[in-house]
């Protein structure tokens, strides 16, 4: 009885350690994954720049000029005020120059989810390295934005008009698609400076 003990004690230990070594594995395999991604993400951005040289800095005016049939495309289509989606483009994308929507196309600063099966783009933001949505076209960020905010989490801000865009900033601020507590402001403020609500 106490050898049977012994013995099982000794093949649930060995068990263990064998979970242990697997998981320890699979972590390793995945940081250097992680690690050659980043690497060839820093080679096709410098490859870009070799090729096309730095790409264009965008105005405030061009980027509304640029995007805003697509904006109010989306709120044709899915309710969304076309001031709110320009605001939240120009403010999460930089006017479209930031790394992530120069390279990567994504101008709402949407991240991964498990759900996402697309392509992916790394970069610095509340953590290091964080998994980024990245599109083929700017239209599919926008047309993924839009899809992304008829989540749950998203639907009280559909009871709203589209022309009231205070209450989707501050909604959208208290649903949580934003951490920084001035959120809200800093698109009302974007929408009012450049008379984006005329596009609602």
């Amino acid at each position: 009885m106490v050898i049977e003990l012994i013995n099982l004690v000794a093949i649930i230990r060995m068990r263990f350690v064998n979970c242990l070594l697997f998981l320890l594995v699979v972590a390793l395999s995945s940081c250097h994954l992680h690690r050659d991604v980043v690497a060839k993400q820093e080679r096709e951005k410098a490859h870009y720049i070799h090729k096309h040289g730095e790409p264009n800095k965008y105005s405030t005016e061009e980027y509304i000029a640029m995007y805003k049939r697509i904006a109010r495309h989306q709120m044709k289509k899915y309710g969304i005020p076309a001031s709110i989606i320009l605001a939240q483009g120009i403010l999460e994308s930089n006017n479209g120059n930031s790394d992530l929507a120069r390279y990567a196309k994504n101008h709402f600063g949407i991240k991964c989810t498990n759900d996402w099966d697309g392509k992916s783009y790394y970069k610095d933001d509340d953590k290091p390295k964080e998994c980024f949505r990245k599109y083929k076209a700017v239209k599919d960020s926008f047309r993924d934005h839009s899809e992304f905010l008829t989540r749950a989490r998203y639907a009280t801000l559909f009871n709203l008009s589209t022309d009231d865009y205070k209450g989707w900033a501050l909604g959208l601020k208290k649903a949580g698609y934003a951490t920084n507590p001035k959120y809200p402001q800093l698109l009302i403020n974007l929408i009012e400076k450049y008379d984006l609500q005329r596009y609602d």
